[in-house]
């Protein structure tokens, strides 16, 4: 009797445990291999439960994304996750108009997957062009598992269905998926528990002296590149009932840099997830992603924030898709949401949280 009631007193506790991990969906546009490295900070965090992960094309092509995120999972051995194949393309912009607009109005410093040529004075490297059908070679190689079936839009929803008010989706990428989910449900975004996005510059001068990575924001602060590969699906996004919204900016994480110091740390562990970043991470890639991951992690890393209504210009002209914010009570009234808008983080705690996890 008594070794029963210790059974089921064990059983308890790990009902609850489990009962309090933070469910979340992750919508990443992981082109190349730094785009992990803020899954892997999610997928190694003891209180969160993944549920799946998602792919949007933005940095890079949908289908190369989800290949990546296959073999990452693979190499890891966390193939018990998920991953769905989400949009390909956005909902109305493309390359041929977005090469249009630079002949019209001047050149963008960064275009994703639309990247044909990258700057030489940049110290980092990028991937030949390709189109949406070509999956290069990996030099982790190819995955020998494939996509879970159905779609992300799909996804989202059905989870959303299975865990009303409990799911987060961090979406680290263009808005594509998210904006294709509230159209087939329209309830859907008043089921989400959190959306934390990832975009824009709010404090410009903070960018003039870092290097061609900073060009856009420096220059032409309010054109982000998550809103700005897909405007209307941002637009769809900043108009929908999510309950709560936070936007980390870039402004957040402007020096916060995988430096060599962090990636030895992390080089000098022998878990497989170490191995896994020591083999694709690139020495001074900025921590984008990973801080709005830890800012989510842990949220009282953040050192200044602030509430403003946002929006997104779909007017076709030299401000497509750039964010328009406001305080309350200058806000049109359009249907566009509060958001917690993220300036600044911890940068010690950040940085020793990145390690951390992806050191175990």
């Amino acid at each position: 009797m008594r070794y029963l009631s210790f059974l089921a007193l064990v059983l308890a506790i790990a009902n609850q445990a489990s009962a309090a991990k933070r469910k979340v969906i992750i919508d990443q546009d992981a082109f190349e291999g730094p785009g992990m490295q803020p899954i892997l900070m999610l997928l190694q965090s003891p209180d969160v439960e993944v549920l799946g992960i998602t792919t949007v094309s933005g940095d890079g092509w949908q289908p190369e994304e989800t290949a990546r995120t296959l073999r990452m999972l693979e190499m890891i051995d966390r193939t018990d996750i998920p991953v769905y194949g989400g949009a390909t393309y956005p909902l109305v912009n493309s390359k041929e108009l977005t090469e249009l607009r630079e002949k019209r109005y001047g050149k963008l410093g960064y275009k994703g997957a639309w990247t044909e040529t990258w700057p030489s004075t940049d110290e980092m490297s990028r991937a030949d062009y390709h189109g949406p059908d070509v999956i290069p070679p990996f030099a982790e190689g190819h995955p020998s598992i494939e996509a879970a079936e159905g779609t992300a839009a799909e996804f989202m929803i059905e989870q959303t269905k299975k865990y009303p008010g409990e799911v987060t989706i961090i979406a680290m990428g263009p808005m594509t998926n998210l904006a294709l989910a509230q159209r087939l449900d329209y309830k859907f975004a008043s089921r989400v528990k959190q959306l934390c996005l990832m975009g824009g510059t709010f404090n410009q001068p903070l960018f003039y002296n870092h290097g061609p990575f900073a060009l856009q924001r420096a220059y032409s602060p309010r054109m982000s590149f998550n809103y700005q590969w897909d405007p209307e699906a941002a637009h769809i996004v900043h108009t929908s009932p999510f309950p709560k919204i936070s936007l980390v900016t870039s402004d957040a994480s402007v020096d916060i840099f995988g430096t060599k110091e962090l990636l030895d740390k992390i080089a000098s562990s022998d878990s497989k997830v170490a191995a896994y970043v020591t083999e694709i991470a690139k020495v001074g890639f900025p921590l984008w992603d990973e801080v709005q991951a830890g800012a989510w992690l842990e949220p009282d890393i953040v050192t200044e924030s602030n509430t403003l209504w946002i929006g997104v210009d779909t007017n076709e002209g030299p401000n497509y898709g750039a964010i328009l914010t406001w305080p309350e009570e200058s806000a049109p009234g359009i249907g566009e949401r509060p958001v917690e808008v993220i300036y600044s983080v911890d940068q010690a705690r950040m940085e020793a949280m990145f390690t951390e996890l992806l050191s175990h």
